[in-house]
């Protein structure tokens, strides 16, 4: 989690994102090692809690990342202002969605829409195109900023990556659609948070220090090293290749995206029922074996 918590913060001030990418899979790999027989967790209460956690770690993440762009006047706060009724709209409508989705529906859309960014960050076809020289306004504004919302919350993210891309198609320089992209993250993270823990109130089986759907623990050790990591990250934006960087960070969110995917279709292989059958048998023998 701490090794988590570093990459996360370090990707956020590099790329404005929140750091879900690496949170979520991370969670969700440590609370199916914790999953016992004296304390089982379901498939279905692990994601939510990993999605929960990762969406309470954004708040502290990009509100560090923001706090080291905002330094170098790099924050477009107008536009955070404008677009964050729509995004808050979108997060109550994908945590909506999420309460009815099983673990291997969270899990299929998180592979799925983490594939799709890899691809955008492999071969960023978009990314130097510009469709207007001005951010979307009216009912364009409404919709990606709704879908902003609902699709970051599902998979747990803070939406950097879609909200840069939205940005520099709208004619922002990079750099300050980086900045920017920073802040959406917490306007996702506030009320996503808020919304996990109270869909999660009252679920048994959740792992130990869980607070609804929200893992107190485990966001406690990747905070204290995100906040660390955002600002290094922060400064080395301004001063690294993001080409090559954006290739890197491609290559990993498309081993994640189909690390997850094979874990949400792979079944564990089922109990031989002679074996199970003859191991039932010599139990139930032995002790008139014994009184032989």
């Amino acid at each position: 989690m701490l090794v988590a918590g570093a990459f996360a913060g370090l990707l956020a001030g590099l790329f404005g994102i929140g750091g879900g990418f690496v949170v979520v899979p991370a969670l969700a790999a440590v609370f199916t090692l914790l999953s016992t027989a004296d304390h089982p967790m379901s498939d279905d209460k692990i994601m939510h809690v990993a999605i929960g956690t990762s969406l309470a770690t954004i708040i502290f993440t990009s509100l560090r990342s923001v706090q080291a762009h905002a330094k170098r006047g790099a924050v477009d706060f107008n536009i955070l202002k404008q677009w964050a009724p729509w995004v808050v709209l979108g997060v109550v409508l994908g945590l909506s969605v999420a309460r009815f989705l099983d673990g291997k529906s969270l899990k299929i859309i998180f592979g799925v829409g983490v594939f799709i960014m890899a691809w955008h960050f492999l071969f960023p076809i978009l990314s130097k195109r510009t469709v207007s020289n001005e951010m979307p306004k009216g009912v364009a504004r409404g919709g990606l900023g709704s879908f902003l919302g609902g699709f970051c919350t599902l998979l747990g993210i803070g939406g950097g990556t879609p909200a840069i891309l939205i940005m520099t198609l709208s004619g922002q320089p990079v750099h300050r659609a980086i900045a920017t992209a920073a802040g959406f993250g917490t306007i996702i993270a506030v009320p996503g948070t808020i919304g996990s823990v109270i869909s999660g109130l009252g679920e048994s089986g959740l792992p130990f220090g869980s607070i609804g759907y929200v893992n107190v623990i485990a966001m406690l050790a990747i905070i204290s090293m995100s906040m660390i990591t955002a600002p290094i990250g922060a400064a080395l934006a301004h001063s690294l290749d993001s080409a090559k960087l954006k290739k890197a960070l491609g290559v990993y969110l498309l081993c994640t995206s189909s690390l997850m995917l094979w874990t949400a279709f792979h079944k564990a292989p089922a109990k031989n029922p002679l074996t199970t059958a003859s191991a039932v048998q010599v139990s139930t023998e032995l002790p008139h074996m014994g009184g032989r």
